[in-house]
């Protein structure tokens, strides 16, 4: 293991028995088929069973639907990729020369993905028992901080709960288009909502994103009074 990956290893609190793991971890599908894809699906796995589990034993009172919002607000990409920053682990990662030339190290996406790819790299090469206390340590702050009345309810669950509340039918999403390279994809998302007349449009980095994006629309329309909608009887709260 080199100085810059051993140095990076002291950050994470972690030392590999394995070096391999944390190479292949680091390294994005631009430059090599042996990259961090599949280690980044089972850190994605590791990281939310980790942090559910510290939930639930933290907010003994809360229900499900609560802590899946708490669990959601610490493990959006954007809360990755803030602490892949606060590691340097953009600065490690080994990219093809399209990403490179682009940025790729300072991408939200890629921060957030390689980030989940080396907790995968930890899980394999030590278990679940040293994967626990590595990210219950990255998230220490976070966990600290975490205030369960001020974190609100993302655009989709607002959305559902607003027109279930009105007896009207769930939204329906619509994949439209996916615009772009494997590794830099952006997808175009259809909200179907029984108020509106015609169907509203997200867009962003994954599914999920867009569908936010064009749920938080569909709330901003279904509060607008020019929008020519049959608003839901009551208050509609918008995204902020």
């Amino acid at each position: 293991m080199n100085k810059v990956h051993a140095e990076f290893c002291r950050r994470l609190n972690y030392t590999f028995t394995d070096p391999t793991q944390l190479e292949r971890a680091l390294t994005h599908r631009s430059k090599s088929k042996n990259n961090y894809e599949r280690l980044e699906f089972l850190g994605d796995s590791v990281l939310n069973f980790v942090i559910s589990a510290e939930l639930y034993d933290r907010y003994p009172a809360l229900s499900e639907g609560d802590l899946t919002r708490l669990r959601a607000s610490l493990v959006k990409k954007e809360s990755l990729a803030a602490l892949a920053r606060g590691l340097g682990l953009g600065e490690l990662l080994t990219l093809g020369s399209g990403e490179l030339k682009s940025g790729g190290f300072e991408r939200d996406s890629i921060l957030a993905d390689s980030l989940e790819a080396v907790l995968g790299a930890v899980y394999k090469d030590g278990g679940i028992h040293k994967a626990a206390p590595v990210i219950l340590q990255l998230y220490r702050e976070a966990l600290a901080q975490l205030n369960p009345e001020a974190i609100p309810k993302d655009p989709k669950t607002q959305l559902q709960e607003i027109l279930q509340k009105q007896s009207f039918p769930t939204p329906i999403y619509n994949v439209l288009e996916i615009i772009g390279e494997p590794h830099n994809q952006m997808f175009v998302v259809e909200c179907r909502v029984a108020p509106l007349a015609s169907a509203v449009r997200g867009e962003g980095s994954s599914r999920r994103t867009a569908e936010q994006q064009a749920a938080a629309r569909a709330l901003k329309m279904l509060s607008s009074p020019s929008s020519g909608a049959q608003p839901p009887r009551g208050n509609v709260p918008t995204n902020h």
